[in-house]
């Protein structure tokens, strides 16, 4: 009579399953039989045909721990799949699995943890009561977009003054982390926009009033969307000497602009102010309306009694983001600007789509 397996299951909070699953000692002797067989037949062991070398002499060159991982490797996917069909458990993701106990001659035990769907009982929808944030535009916001149309034409000119906020610095950098430069960091004579989104903060924090010649030093923390990845969460101190400054000045926003800036669809700069404005209303206009759809689904998710893994919410807020970036696309609106609009970062939109 073959030996099955020994499952013990329980319920876990965040809709999961915790399995304790026992492995009959023939089952797991089979196991490292098979193991070895395979290996000895691949063998290459000098004195030896290929694959005619003694299974002992193959065991003793691969050694206990490497022996083991490859039983785990073979035994532990095929034992956890029949537990979960003998229980009729239908996993959203693959089990998290701790292998207890595993030698030759005894029975293996095995811990896993399963995420599964989660049983949903719907709030009803009347009761609900959203309330959505307008998404006012602005004088600040409109003169900021007038401000991005106008880049392209701006006029870069140097300047024998300190270094402003806006101007394009010209920089030697040297990067500094666990006590000591980071080569592959250092640069020479770069050109470098002193604002928020091109250099780090710390950086925009300390240029500002900085004379060429002059060095000025940053305590910083690498963020983790940093260009270089070994550095990305690290501590580190950025030398900054200063060698030239150049302004950059935007062109007036006159009559003859409006015309060139719209192929003459606006006759004077006012026109021109006004249908930017209208274009952003527009777009506010859409994002106030994606942000009561979502209000009114995170509210119907609150209000329902449904225990999520977090497996799944990760899965489903990463697909959200996703589907929210198309529908934005097809409004003509970009992902960054919404958030801008929102005041928030991509992790705090997600992080307040997450259920409470």
């Amino acid at each position: 009579m073959v030996a099955e397996l020994s499952v013990v299951t329980e319920r876990l909070p965040k809709s999961q399953v915790g399995m304790s699953i026992e492995v009959p000692a023939e089952m797991v002797d089979a196991t490292y039989n098979r193991v070895l067989n395979r290996l000895a037949s691949r063998a290459r062991i000098e004195g030896f045909r290929p694959g005619r070398a003694p299974r002992e002499l193959v065991e003793a060159r691969l050694g206990p721990a490497a022996l083991r991982e490859e039983v785990v490797e073979t035994m532990v996917p095929e034992v956890v799949r029949q537990a979960l069909e003998r229980e009729s458990i239908d996993p959203i993701d693959n089990p998290d699995v701790e292998v207890l106990e595993l030698e030759r001659g005894r029975p293996a035990k095995l811990k896993a943890t399963i995420s599964v769907m989660p049983e949903v009982t719907l709030a009803d929808p009347k009761s609900l009561h959203v309330e959505a944030s307008p998404v006012e535009v602005t004088d600040e916001m409109l003169e900021r977009r007038l401000e991005d149309l106008r880049e392209p034409m701006a006029e870069i000119t140097p300047v024998e003054r300190e270094v402003r906020l806006g101007d394009i610095a010209v920089i030697d950098i040297e990067v500094e982390a666990d006590g000591a430069l980071v080569d592959s960091e250092t640069q020479k004579s770069t050109e470098a926009e002193v604002k928020e989104g091109v250099l780090l903060p710390e950086l925009v924090a300390v240029l500002p009033g900085t004379f060429v010649g002059e060095t000025r030093e940053a305590k910083v923390t690498f963020p983790e969307s940093y260009s270089n990845p070994q550095l990305t969460g690290k501590e580190g101190t950025i030398r900054v000497t200063v060698r030239g400054v150049k302004e950059k000045e935007l062109p007036a926003l006159d009559d003859a602009l409006a015309k060139s800036l719209t192929n003459g669809k606006q006759e004077t700069a006012e026109a021109y102010r006004q249908a930017v404005r209208e274009e952003l209303e527009e777009s506010a206009e859409a994002v106030e309306k994606i942000g009561r759809e979502q209000a009114v689904v995170k509210a119907l998710v609150d209000a329902s009694a449904v225990d999520v893994p977090d497996s799944l919410v990760d899965r489903e807020l990463t697909s959200e983001l996703e589907s929210l970036e198309r529908t934005l696309n097809r409004q003509g609106l970009k992902l960054d600007r919404y958030l801008q609009y929102l005041g928030k970062t991509v992790d705090e939109w997600m992080a307040g789509q997450r259920p409470e």
